[in-house]
């Protein structure tokens, strides 16, 4: 019997057209229809927003370098005192801000005031002996100048008395003149040439006395010039019981109170200069290869959240930080695991007074670089490489 007859009657069966709930049993060919135009264009937008996806990664993305492993710095300056001695002023509190030149710490002066008092009379003491040896020197000059005049006078009364014994010597041996004149012009001739032998002697002597006078002022200006370097030395510590501030900036971890006696070198605070805060941030080596000073950078600061500032990239050490270590690795022996080094690059930040007044140094960042600018560097490299026959 056929199924499609009714038991006992031979009529066919007539299908349902509906569900139980009333909804049709089959759907148009028009819903298929749309069905499938829906899932064709969502193909085309995945498509076409890959492919968009790609090309601004090709042209931007791949550029884009970011580390999270960057924080703020400071070139701090630790403040430290020259001399040894009790303090008597301290100017400043914790975490103050500082002009540069300012006043921080002050120790007491008084024996350092005394060692200026007498390095300065030293000075005079010395200023005074080469005053005295100039004079000296002076009056050896008019000594010389009188010894030269008697040794002319003793020459010339000589050459006078050779010359009557000359003279007469002819007329004693006549008869003329008698030998007792002769006998006393001798003796004056005699006496002439001790005079000059005494005037050249007296001649020597003050001129041994002059050359010496004219060491003593060279050791008289040398004493003068050792008591000036006292003096100034003196000076200089009287001015360094002031400790100033080398740079603006904050005061941070001060450890000097008033009355507390410090010994030279000792730390006493530090300076941090928070209008000179750069950003040092760690890129892996495989981050570097295009990166440059100049390149720009965004970051973003973890007490700031949804705040970006803007950055470039001033330098970027000749190092891995890992070379600059306490003991740097040595892969020579043993086994090799290979780490991924990281680079310090350094980064100003460009940020207004009220941001400087949170970003201190130690903050977290995250930070990305724009590279760019460096795309073309691997061709100037292979160019490079092609023209050494590499």
């Amino acid at each position: 019997m056929s199924n499609n007859d009714n038991t006992g009657t031979g009529q066919p069966i007539e299908q349902p057209s509906t569900t139980a709930t009333g909804q049709p049993l089959f759907r148009p060919r028009t819903s298929n229809r749309r069905t499938r135009l829906v899932m064709s264009a969502a193909v085309v937008l995945i498509v076409a927003g890959g492919v968009a996806w790609l090309l601004k990664y090709l042209d931007y993305g791949r550029f884009q370098q970011e580390t999270n492993d960057a924080t703020i710095q400071a070139d701090q300056v630790t403040i430290s005192s020259k001399l040894e001695g009790y303090v008597r002023r301290v100017a400043v509190v914790e975490n103050q801000a500082v002009e540069d030149g300012a006043l921080l710490v002050e120790i007491d002066p008084t024996d350092y005031s005394t060692r200026l008092k007498s390095a300065e009379a030293e000075m005079a003491t010395a200023a005074a002996a080469e005053n005295a040896a100039r004079a000296a020197l002076a009056e050896a000059e008019s000594a010389i100048d009188h010894a030269r005049a008697s040794l002319v006078s003793a020459q010339t009364s000589w050459k006078f008395a050779v010359g009557e014994v000359e003279r007469h010597q002819p007329l004693v041996d006549k008869g003329v003149t008698s030998a007792a004149l002769m006998s006393q012009l001798v003796v004056e001739q005699d006496r002439a040439r001790a005079d000059v032998a005494a005037a050249e002697a007296a001649l020597q002597q003050v001129q041994r006395r002059f050359v010496t006078i004219k060491a003593r002022i060279a050791e008289t200006l040398a004493q003068v010039q050792a008591a000036q370097v006292t003096r100034l030395a003196a000076e200089n510590d009287l001015n360094a019981t002031r400790i100033t501030s080398p740079v603006a900036g904050q005061v941070a971890n001060s450890t000097v109170r008033i009355g507390q006696f410090v010994q030279a070198g000792m730390r006493l605070m530090t300076i941090v200069p928070t209008d000179d805060i750069y950003v040092v941030a760690n890129f892996k080596e495989t981050q570097i290869g295009l990166m440059r000073p100049g390149q720009p950078a965004t970051i973003r600061v973890d007490a700031l959240p949804d705040m970006e500032f803007s950055g470039v990239v001033t330098s970027i050490t000749p190092g891995t930080g890992a070379n600059f270590s306490l003991i740097p690795p040595q892969n020579a022996t043993g086994n090799f695991t290979k780490i991924v080094q990281r680079v310090p690059v350094r980064i100003h930040i460009n940020a207004g007074p009220s941001a400087r007044q949170v970003l201190v140094p130690g903050l977290s960042l995250e930070v990305e670089v724009d590279t760019r600018a460096g795309r073309n560097l691997l061709a100037t490299i292979e160019a490079e490489q092609r023209d050494q026959g590499l």
